[in-house]
């Protein structure tokens, strides 16, 4: 991070967003991306416009002729965290493509014309990036069980929006921007799922096995399941490439599978997890 990026952000997170310097005056946001390689937090600040019901930042980085490291994050890794200066959420971000993309920058550059300026400078189509927010899904229950429920109902909520995307069969212009769509939110919930079952089979399972031996069972099956889920999962990732037929069913196969898993994961540790009373 560059020593002005930090001053910025040290500025914007101790004044509730609002900064000075050359971006006084300036709506800003701050993005935070898992960097593709280093696995690492980055945040920078952006300036932003607002679409329907979402954030529009644009990877410009003044016109240069390759895209800033933040736009290649998020192509790896879409989920990200917004920082408006009053909240932090969590979204996935989405680049548009096509029609889609010319029509928002059009929108952004009457706005602000500094982009088309930034256009005029490099070969590069400058992507348009949209910050949508993901599903809250509060459980209304304290505690690890409150965080497992929190848990499951985020994955549900997206793997219910990647079904859905996924039984659209867009044609001409829109084809391009759906697919992007489904590959960001379908990563986002691959990347996900992948991490919550690597911390259940590295952390609370094994703690959960020791203080109930009886359970040994149950946490031999469910690591199966996992093994099963991953498999699919893999299968999800690299059919992105080329969502084509087939595509939908994979993902079919994936909810019906998740779903029994969460299910039957639920009946049998909420009950655990409560006793713990933590």
């Amino acid at each position: 991070m560059s020593s002005f990026n930090h001053t910025v952000i040290e500025e914007f997170r101790a004044n509730a967003g609002q900064v000075g310097g050359p971006f006084e005056g300036s709506e800003l946001i701050l993005l935070t991306t898992t960097g593709a390689r280093s696995g690492k937090p980055r945040t920078v600040p952006l300036g932003f416009a607002r679409g329907d019901g979402e954030l529009l930042v644009v990877a410009s980085a003044a016109g240069a002729d390759r895209h800033p490291a933040w736009y290649h994050n998020l192509l790896a890794l879409p989920l990200v965290q917004v920082e408006t200066g009053t909240e932090e959420y969590e979204a996935v971000a989405v680049p548009a493509e096509g029609a889609r993309r010319d029509e928002l920058f059009a929108r952004i550059v009457r706005a602000e014309p500094g982009y088309g300026e930034y256009q005029a400078r490099t070969r590069r189509v400058i992507p348009v990036v949209a910050l949508q927010r993901t599903y809250e899904v509060p459980s209304q229950e304290g505690g690890i069980a409150g965080k497992l429920l929190d848990v499951h109902g985020w994955l549900r909520a997206q793997l219910a929006l990647v079904r859905e995307l996924a039984r659209e069969e867009p044609s001409g212009a829109g084809a391009a921007s759906l697919g992007l769509q489904l590959r960001q939110h379908c990563l986002a919930f691959c990347h996900s799922l992948e991490f919550h079952h690597r911390s259940e089979d590295a952390g609370l399972f094994p703690y959960l096995e020791q203080q109930h031996p009886h359970m040994r069972e149950f946490f031999r099956r469910i690591g199966v399941e996992h093994a099963t889920i991953a498999h699919l999962q893999a299968e999800l990732v690299r059919a992105l490439d080329a969502p084509g037929a087939g595509f939908s069913e994979r993902v079919e196969r994936m909810s019906r599978e998740l779903e029994a898993h969460l299910d039957g994961e639920e009946a049998q540790l909420l009950p655990v997890l409560r006793a713990l009373g933590a």
